[in-house]
């Protein structure tokens, strides 16, 4: 994968700078040479030019050299090794220049690049964004809203070759722009202040790093000055001033040619004029004053009835860092010391400053009579008028506003007249549970400034006609808009009320509410209900379930906390998300739930789980394996039970297991049963909320609701919605709103605030512990192995038995080694078809390889890609192993297609040269291939692969030390992360057979199974039929 840098150059007349690195094995070059060597890591103009994002936008004539200093290591003995830019832990490096061959965008062309560029995601899977190209993502976003604003003045810009230019230029005069401005300059990526244009002849030598802050003024005014000439009118050159220079001013101003030619007189006499009419808008562009004039808002005290507007100044970059006026005044010099900082032109920055401010707001303008000015008094209604209609313009003039800080956050609640509610459970009936729409008691009373109040307090505020008023010392903004609002709600309201846990919840998670048009200000929770609340809102603390003592194991202290966050959930009536990361055992932690409530005597009806049918097997073996005494039955199957008898058979069962296609096939017979529980099984499947198997889902009756998944639903916010609407209908409002209120705001502006409170809201109800806990890893072993059992699909079986029976037939007749030929033969044929019918098809064998994309007739390959899905989604690394290099041929292509990534296949045909590449690069790019398919014979032994944490057997070797050795591929010196080792067999068939027969004879399976499946061969035609025989209930038929 392709990593796509670039920056802006600061050339005559500016261009950004395109170019891409990939990883591959480099050379070290001296670092005594003189020359400048090309960057190993740089795609070529060829290789660049096929990225997806550039191929199609016409720049293949615009190739340019730059050089760039680029983060480098330098042994001691002068060798020079680059470091790749995606290498986590970079070691101490020094930024040496390398030249690389790259796009030269000009500015049209930059602007229109860099604005649809995403902010935080992977834009194709062949390439991705790299620091650099992410900044100047966000700098083109900033120069669209400062044209938005029409922060933009004309001016005159004098050039290194002393031709003299019309530019529009960015006006940064306000308090969030010169914010901006230096916040972006500190987060600049170094390496986008050290490019350099490679120009035949011209000297080598780099120059120093230039300013972060010149860099994106020089880009914002480029940018700003391409926009505006964009869209400018025609000059109406009958309107225009008789003066020369004027007129030519004017004119270039709205066309591409923006070079003046004048006397220098002409030029000079423009140039005063342009600076004198924009200094009280705007300083310096290239020397920005780190100190601005400011207003302090103080208020009235025992002795001044009135409101203080005190001057001083303030710096940009330090809000807090206050200087009075008076200190001002006292020092009429070009800068001095204050405080350990320098503050450059002191009276003259407070001066403007008051100027500005002035025609603003003209009540300060008989203040600035005096001499030295440092006040001005303001009545409550100026003081008023001046928080809500001047304050803001201040600010955006690039004047600061100090508030008292009850006034200073208009946006919050706290300080504004509303409700304080005290909220409480009511009593419960006997076995009576709880839910989000469930009732409870509160009291209220009206609230201002943290202060509550009765009727009468509340009409004696009201009765002083101030906007604004003193509560316990504060003053805070007394709204007309809430007056009315309290009026309503007084008149209307009754002694008591009541709320849900929803709106608690809410309240609670500080998604604030409105109650009769008035905000809820405070909210406390007592007894029961902060019990819960505490619980919900610190769900890694609850108190794990004791081991159930029907539970065939010992529960890692993360899983008994996990069932025991279940059972909490499940007791108020509250759906649960657990998420847990792939290997930490959901499965584990659901079954002893389950056997938790039968202990407790709670159940009472059976539990319907649902599942892809991939994984319905698994859950068989695993339910029977754990808990021998739930009473659990699989629906599935053309035998299945139907209408009544469904519901007879299923009335003594604690667990009925079915998959989600007969969800909707069999609607009729699950909504007709009342179940305790529903769980779905990798809940994702219900992500599609219009999907008719999702609407099925939603539809069914259930006492609790339990989603299960490995992926992690917070960052798919549609999927979230569609989990959390599954387990707590309307909990996160409908889709629509959802959309409106949280999905675009995050997904597409990026609002953290949104996003605070969306997490807030969910938090309670999914539980995702990952592998990297601190508190998980040590009580995970250093490699997990578990058995995946699949099932064959219906072309899978019929192949399968035909096979087994045209077979036997011949076997039985034949003798000595043609015997055992045939069987063994027999035994690789049956191993193929598990994997997939396209291994022994020739029909399909010799057609097309892309012709297995458009058919998944395996249930291996159904369950690897639902794996690998979670793989990838974790960020994890995986090795797939198989005996058979024709599979690897069919299933490269189609793991490609299906993830659109690239796939690694190593096996006996690949080269030496192409082999110690693809290692090396699995093993040391950061942007490798996450997947490697590999041979048995051919990366079974002699390799370090220890960047994968997985490993699926996705066909067996029946030989423990043969897969041991696979495995050890991953798990060895080296490994930092737990190994989890995946082994697949096909239930039914020869695969769980013989897997069985090898488990129960450990302690000789070394011996029993040394020669692979020669000891097969041994078998006579009864016991060969035995081993081979299809069980018709382990097929998926649907």
């Amino acid at each position: 994968m392709a990593i796509l840098h670039g920056s802006w150059c600061m050339t005559s007349k500016g261009c950004f700078f395109l170019w891409a690195e990939t990883w591959r094995r480099v050379p070290s070059e001296s670092f005594y040479s003189e020359a400048i060597f090309p960057y190993p890591f740089a795609l070529n103009d060829t290789e660049l030019l096929t990225q997806p994002l550039l191929k199609n936008i016409g720049l293949s004539n615009i190739l340019s050299q730059q050089i760039i200093a680029l983060p480098t290591d330098i042994s001691e003995s002068g060798d020079l090794t680059p470091i790749y830019s995606a290498t986590t832990n970079i070691p101490k490096s020094y930024l040496y220049p390398w030249q690389i061959t790259g796009i030269s965008l000009n500015p049209k062309q930059a602007f229109q690049f860099l604005q649809f560029l995403p902010l935080n995601t992977v834009i194709t899977s062949d390439s991705d964004l790299g620091e650099d190209l992410r900044f100047w993502s966000h700098i083109a976003r900033w120069s669209l809203d400062l044209l938005a604003r029409s922060k933009f003045l004309p001016g005159l810009i004098q050039q290194s070759d002393q031709t003299i230019i019309s530019q529009w230029q960015p006006l940064l005069d306000s308090a969030i722009d010169q914010a901006r401005l230096l916040r972006f300059a500190q987060q600049m990526p170094r390496v986008c202040q050290v490019y350099q244009e490679l120009i035949a002849g011209d000297s080598l030598a780099i120059n120093l790093p230039l300013s972060a802050q010149d860099i994106i003024i020089n880009f914002l005014s480029v940018m700003i000055d391409q926009q505006v000439r964009n869209v400018a009118k025609e000059v109406n050159k009958k309107a225009i001033v008789s003066l020369p220079i004027w007129q030519k001013w004017l004119q270039s101003l709205g066309e591409q040619e923006n070079t003046i030619n004048a006397e220098l007189t002409e030029i000079e006499s423009l140039e005063t004029a342009l600076k004198n009419w924009t200094a009280p808008l705007q300083y310096s562009l290239s020397e920005p004053n780190l100190f601005a004039t400011a207003f302090h808002l103080h208020p009235p005290t025992e002795y001044n009835p009135n409101w203080q507007l005190e001057y001083c100044l303030q710096a940009i970059d330090q809000p807090e860092f206050i200087v009075n006026s008076n200190i001002v005044w006292n020092h009429p010099v070009d800068s001095f010391n204050y405080r350990g900082r320098t503050i450059k032109h002191p009276q003259e920055t407070l001066l403007k400053g008051l100027g500005l401010a002035s025609k603003l707001y003209p009540v300060i303008e008989t203040s600035l009579q005096q001499a030295r000015p440092q006040s001005c008094s303001l009545n409550p209604l100026q003081a008023y008028q001046f928080l809500k209609s001047y304050a803001w313009r201040f600010t955006d003039s690039g004047l600061g506003v100090i508030l008292p800080p009850s006034l200073a956050n208009r946006e919050g609640w706290a300080s504004r007249l509303g409700l304080s509610i005290k909220a409480e459970t009511p009593k419960l009936k006997t076995n009576e549970r709880l839910g989000l729409k469930s009732l409870f008691n509160f009291k209220w009373q009206l609230s201002i400034g943290g202060q509550t109040m009765t009727k009468a307090e509340f009409d004696r505020l009201v009765a002083k006609e101030s906007p604004l008023v003193e509560i316990n010392g504060e003053w805070v903004e007394l709204r007309e808009s809430d007056i009315r609002s309290a009026k309503i709600f007084f008149s209307q309201r009754k002694d008591e009320m009541t709320l849900s846990l929803e709106d608690a919840l809410r309240l609670s998670t500080g998604d604030t509410q409105m109650i009769e048009k008035l905000p809820v200000v405070n909210f406390e929770a007592g007894g029961k209900l902060q019990e819960l609340l505490n619980t919900l809102t610190n769900n890694r603390n609850l108190e794990p379930i004791p081991n159930p003592k029907d539970f065939q194991g010992e529960l890692r202290p993360y899983q008994a906390r996990g069932a025991g966050w279940l059972s909490f959930l499940e007791k108020w009536g509250l759906g649960a998300c657990l998420a847990d990361d792939m290997g930490l055992g959901k499965t584990i932690e659901f079954i002893a739930f389950l056997l938790h409530l039968k202990e407790q005597n709670s159940l009472e009806n059976p539990v319907l789980l649902v599942c892809p049918t991939s994984v319905l097997g698994n859950w068989e073996r695993e339910v029977k394996k754990f808990s021998p005494t739930l009473k659990v039955m699989v629906h599935h199957g053309d035998k299945r039970a139907k209408g009544k008898n469904f519901a007879k058979i299923i009335q003594d069962k604690n667990l009925v297991i079915t998959s989600y296609p007969l969800t909707f096939r069999d609607e009729k017979e699950l909504q007709g049963v009342t179940w305790q529980g529903l769980v779905l099984d990798e809940a994702q499947n219900i992500k599609n909320p219009d999907a008719k198997q999702s609407k099925t889902v939603r539809n069914i009756n259930a006492s609790f609701k339990i989603a299960l998944t490995g992926t992690p639903v917070e960052n798919r916010l549609s999927e979230l919605w569609s989990i959390m609407d599954f387990l707590n209908p309307g909990y996160l409002g409908q889709r629509l709103f959802f959309q409106r209120r949280f999905a675009i705001p995050i997904e597409k502006y990026g609002d953290t605030d949104s996003l605070k409170i969306l997490r807030s809201l969910v938090q309670p109800f999914i539980l995702r512990r990952l592998k990297t806990d601190k508190d998980i890893i040590q009580d995970l072993p250093e490699k997990q192995e578990n058995i995946v059992f699949c099932l064959l699909t219906t072309e899978q079986a019929t192949l399968y038995q035909k096979i087994v029976d045209d077979s036997l037939a011949k076997i039985d007749d034949a003798e000595g080694i043609q015997r055992r030929g045939m069987i063994l033969a027999l035994l690789v044929k049956l191993k193929q078809l598990c994997n997939h019918p396209v291994l022994i098809e020739a029909k399909v064998k010799n057609s097309k390889k892309s012709d297995i994309i458009k058919t998944q007739y395996s249930g291996k390959l159904q369950r690897l890609t639902e794996m690998l899905d979670e793989v990838l989604a974790e960020g994890d690394r995986a090795l797939i192993f198989t005996q058979f290099a024709e599979w690897g041929k069919v299933l490269q292509p189609y793991l490609e297609d299906y993830f659109n990534r690239e796939i690694l296949f190593l096996y006996g045909s690949t080269s030496k040269n192409k082999r110690e590449e693809m290692i090396d690069r699995f093993q040391n790019d950061p942007q490798a291939p996450p997947i490697m398919i590999l041979s048995l014979k051919a990366g079974g032994v002699g390799l370090n692969l220890t960047r994968a944490n997985h490993v699926f057997h996705f066909d067996r070797w029946w030989n423990p030390a043969v897969e041991n050795q696979a495995t050890d591929r991953v798990f060895r010196i080296g490994q930092t992360r737990n190994v989890q080792v995946h082994k697949f067999v096909c239930t039914g068939t020869l695969e769980e057979k013989i897997h069985d027969l090898i488990e129960s004879k450990k302690a000789l399976a070394e011996q029993v199974v040394s020669a692979g499946e020669d000891w097969l061969t041994a078998l006579d035609t009864d016991q060969l039929r035995n081993l081979l025989i299809l069980d018709r209930d382990s097929i998926i038929d649907e």
